[in-house]
């Protein structure tokens, strides 16, 4: 459904500086209506399957605990902050778009383990599917964008920051312009490069297979890190 209407399998290019590149059609809302009670069913499965597995419950829980202390400390947001039971998401404490809008919970677990992350993620799988729901029932009519594209934008002298919530995590643009064409300078922060760095002290002492699954549970996309 997003390559329809995107024109991409995977890294989709869909957002343009006032609007969107292409306006969604019914069979793409409809696609979407019918993917939520698939997608609910197969939230059962998935819990039957591996979240009730006596193997991976015995390799997860417990096993690389990360305080909130930890997370505030090198910045750690995401899955891992909420995993530690900080109820810390973008949308709710610096609204952006039309999350405001939303009714939608912070899922928290208070384990602090590798355990903890992992529910906090099924659960927002959950929580997603509640935000679409709303989001379809208040699809608005109008235009996608601006008449025609904008160019030469210019940002007015000042240092500049906003931040969203990404699939991992707080993810801030920062900018410092000078009024020209081209920001004097330009600085994005990743959730991944904060989650990582976080890795070396919470692994300390651990058995190589145990800081494999930490590892995993943060959920790392190294090249994410090298924005």
């Amino acid at each position: 459904m997003l390559e329809g209407i995107t024109g991409a399998r995977l890294t989709y290019c869909y957002y343009r500086f006032g609007g969107l590149y292409n306006d969604i059609d019914e069979a793409f809302i409809q696609g979407t209506r019918e993917f939520l009670p698939l997608m609910r069913s197969r939230l059962k499965m998935y819990r039957s399957l591996v979240t009730d597995n006596i193997i991976l419950r015995k390799r997860l829980i417990g096993i690389g605990p990360i305080s909130p202390e930890m997370c505030r400390k090198y910045g750690a947001t995401g899955p891992v902050i909420r995993g530690s039971g900080v109820a810390y998401d973008v949308r709710k404490v610096e609204p952006y778009s039309v999350y405001s809008e939303f009714d939608f919970d912070i899922p928290t677990c208070p384990e602090t383990d590798c355990m903890a992350r992992y529910l906090v993620r099924m659960e927002e799988m959950v929580q997603s599917l509640r935000i679409i729901e709303q989001a379809l029932d208040k699809l608005p009519d109008g235009p996608i964008g601006p008449k025609a594209p904008l160019k030469g934008i210019k940002l007015p002298p000042g240092d500049y920051c906003y931040a969203v919530e990404a699939a991992r995590g707080r993810f801030a643009v920062r900018i410092v312009s000078d009024g020209k064409d081209t920001p004097y300078r330009l600085r994005l922060r990743t959730p991944c490069f904060a989650n990582l760095t976080l890795f070396e002290e919470a692994s300390q002492g651990m058995m190589l297979a145990d800081a494999l699954a930490l590892m995993g549970s943060l959920d790392l996309v190294i090249p994410d890190i090298d924005r």
